[in-house]
C-alpha cells in the first residue's frame, strides 16, 4: 500500500538531545497548522537514511526530516538512493531543530518552529540542486544538500561534535578556537576545476551548494541551491594569528577581501592530497578523517523541497 500521508522522521538526539525534549511542542505546532503526518523516531545513526529510502520506494509523497543537518543529510541520501532504484520523486520537508540548521538556511526554510510548521502546511515547493562526493569513506558516493568542507572547516566540525558542555552556535566558536592550535599547518592539495589546476597549501576548501556552515559562517555569501553551480571557497596558507583575524570576515561573508581567500564557481571539482591528508565532511557528516582524493559534482534540479510559505524558488 502506498503511504498517503507525509511521514516525519524525527531525531530525538538532534541538538544534543534538545529535540527530544521539544517533541510535544512540535506536535502541538503541527496540529495548530493542520499538518497531518505519520511519525517515526530514529533510534541510531543511519536510521533516517534507511527509513527515508524505504518510504520513498513505497511511494510516500513527502518525507519530513526533523532534526539537524545530519538528519537532513541522511534523509537526502535515502531519497536519492531510492531515485537510483527507479522510485518516484518523493519530496523533502524539513523541521530545523538541530544546532546549525545550515541546509534549511540555504534552502529558505524558516528557522523558527512555528514558521517552519506553517511552511509545511502551505506546501510551497522548489527544485534544488544536490551534490555528490566520491572518495574517502564513500567510494560509492554520498549525497549532500548544503556543502562539503575540507581541511580546517572539517576539523572544526569534528571538534564541535565532541563538545557536550557547550551547545548551539557556541560549540562551533569553541571548536574554531581549538582547531587553530591543532590544525595550523596547511596541507598541499591539487585542486582541479573549470579546466584549471591549482597546487598549493590550502588551509580549507569548502564546496558549497548552500551559503552557510557552522550556523554562522557565511562561507558562500552568494550561494544559491538552485543555480546549477557550486560556490567554492578556498583559503590558502594563513598563520594562527591570521586565522583569528579572518574568522570575523567569514561570519560577515567578507572573507574574499583577504588575499589568501578566493571563491570560484563550478559544477565539478577534484581534490587530491599532494602533502598531508584530507579531513572532510558532507553537511557535517564525516566523509573521511585522512583521505587522499575526492571528486565532487553537482546534480542540478534533483530534489523537490518544501520551502518558505508563499516564498519564491531559489
Amino acid at each position: 500500500m502506498i503511504p498517503q500521508l507525509p511521514h516525519m522522521i524525527y531525531n530525538p538526539a538532534a541538538g544534543k538531545g534538545q529535540a527530544g525534549k521539544i517533541l510535544p511542542q512540535v506536535k502541538e505546532m503541527l496540529h495548530k497548522h493542520g499538518v497531518a503526518y505519520d511519525l517515526t523516531l530514529t533510534a541510531r545513526p543511519g536510521h533516517a537514511l534507511a527509513l527515508s529510502r524505504e518510504l520513498a520506494e513505497a511511494g510516500c509523497p513527502l518525507v519530513i526530516a526533523a532534526g539537524g543537518d545530519g538528519t537532513v543529510n541522511e534523509v537526502i541520501n535515502g531519497l536519492m538512493q531510492a531515485r537510483l532504484n527507479g522510485s518516484s520523486r518523493t519530496a523533502l520537508g524539513v523541521l530545523p531543530i538541530g544546532r546549525g540548521n545550515d541546509f534549511a538556511y540555504g534552502a529558505d526554510i524558516p528557522h523558527e518552529l512555528d514558521e517552519a510548521c506553517e511552511a509545511l502546511a502551505h506546501n510551497t515547493r522548489c527544485l534544488i540542486d544536490i551534490g555528490l562526493v566520491v572518495g574517502g569513506d564513500y567510494p560509492q558516493g554520498r549525497y549532500f544538500g548544503n556543502g562539503i568542507g575540507l581541511g580546517f572547516d572539517a576539523v572544526v566540525g569534528f571538534e564541535a561534535a565532541k563538545m557536550t558542555h557547550v551547545k548551539g552556535i557556541l560549540s562551533y566558536l569553541a571548536a574554531v578556537w581549538n582547531t587553530i592550535f591543532i590544525y595550523s599547518n596547511a596541507p598541499v592539495y591539487e585542486v582541479s576545476f573549470n579546466g584549471q589546476q591549482v597546487q598549493k597549501p590550502f588551509l580549507m576548501v569548502s564546496t558549497m551548494n548552500g551559503r552557510r556552515l557552522g550556523g554562522m559562517f557565511m562561507v558562500a555569501p552568494d550561494g544559491n541551491t538552485g543555480d546549477g553551480m557550486f560556490d567554492v571557497c578556498m583559503e590558502g596558507k594563513i598563520s594562527q594569528l591570521g586565522i583569528l583575524g579572518v574568522v570575523p570576515k567569514f561570519i560577515k561573508g567578507t572573507q574574499e577581501q583577504h588575499p589568501e581567500v578566493m571563491i570560484v564557481r563550478t559544477n565539478k571539482i577534484h581534490i587530491r592530497a599532494v602533502e598531508g591528508t584530507i579531513p572532510a565532511h558532507a553537511d557535517g557528516e564525516t566523509v573521511c578523517t585522512a583521505g587522499h582524493e575526492l571528486s565532487i559534482e553537482l546534480l542540478p534540479g534533483s530534489l523537490e523541497v518544501v520551502t518558505r510559505a508563499n516564498g519564491k524558488c531559489a
